[in-house]
């Protein structure tokens, strides 16, 4: 059984597993706060940067775990966050006591797993997924959605509130239930963005002079101004990569199914995100549904700027 959290009256130390798109800012913000912070990541490069600031580069993951209060992991998956974990034994040098915060998007049922083996051996669980991209991550903004013990939540929040605007939604497995109800929206409004502007431009109308004209009505969001911009400069270097966003639509589906829930918006978009992973969207930003519609519909095109195309090893570890 976890014992109290084991922290000092000054702010806890801090292990952070998972430097990539949304780590490494993620990261960064917590080194500005103040903290002590050790960083590890699977391409020892890209915590490079990080170490420069002032963060301790670990060699592994234990050595990284090792003497911290916090242990951050901001991985891709369920898998990797459980080989983190237990097949690289970084419980091995977590403290009695201490803190496990999991950021990364995974399927409920093995965050909850994940919380019923820590607190085996005497360490908290928080399942704290997050959303707002990485320009969110490097202000700060974040929306955190988090799962667990209510007061291990209320020890965590000095660290998350570094990071973002954290909301405690339920006992373990809630927070990423939470992301998954987020996805659900994102993905299906930045389906809905992307055909309201092929809609526009295909009729005539400016899509940009659009999108200015929907601001403050009530089709106005984040995505119709974010990724709408994204859209109209066909700038695909992410953000939040397609292939985030199809395993994330995966497990909404998987989820909804144990549940005996029918979602037909979700499944029609998933079907287009898979659609566009295929035509090789994957690490193009997320508001890259757009080609895929595009696609359906020859010759219409949203603008006329050329595909601002990513990096092939763009990765989010």
């Amino acid at each position: 059984m976890p014992t109290d959290m084991n922290r000092p009256a000054a702010k806890p130390r801090i292990a952070f597993i998972g430097t990539g798109l949304m780590g490494e800012p993620m990261a960064m913000r917590l080194l500005e706060a103040g903290f002590a912070l050790t960083v590890w990541n699977r391409t020892a490069e890209k915590a490079r940067t990080l170490a420069e600031k002032g963060a301790r580069a670990a060699s592994s993951v234990t050595d990284a775990a090792a003497g911290a209060n916090v242990v951050i992991t901001m991985l891709s998956d369920g898998a990797t966050v459980d080989s983190v974990l237990f097949v690289q034994d970084m419980v091995s040098a977590i403290a009695l006591g201490s803190l496990v915060i999991d950021m990364s998007s995974i399927p409920p049922a093995i965050a909850r797993d994940h919380a019923v083996r820590l607190y085996a051996l005497g360490i908290h669980h928080l399942d704290a997924p997050v959303s707002g991209g990485t320009q969110g991550a490097r202000d700060g903004t974040l929306a955190i959605m988090v799962g667990g013990n209510p007061m291990a939540f209320d020890a965590a929040r000095p660290v998350l509130e570094a990071l973002g605007r954290p909301t405690w939604v339920g006992p373990s497995g809630s927070g990423q239930l939470a992301k998954l109800a987020n996805q659900a929206i994102v993905a299906a409004t930045i389906g809905a963005v992307a055909e309201a502007l092929l809609l526009a431009a295909a009729g005539g109308a400016d899509p940009a002079k659009v999108r200015d004209a929907l601001s403050g009505g009530f089709a106005d969001s984040p995505i119709l101004r974010q990724h709408g911009q994204r859209m109209l400069e066909r700038a695909w270097v992410p953000g939040g990569p397609m292939r985030m966003q199809v395993k994330d639509l995966r497990t909404i589906l998987t989820v909804a199914a144990d549940l005996n829930l029918r979602l037909p918006l979700s499944s029609t978009v998933a079907e287009m995100f898979e659609a566009g992973l295929c035509a090789g969207f994957g690490n193009f930003d997320h508001s890259a549904l757009l080609l895929e519609i595009e696609r359906r519909n020859p010759p219409a095109r949203v603008g006329t700027m050329p595909d601002q195309r990513p990096r092939v090893d763009i990765t989010n570890e």
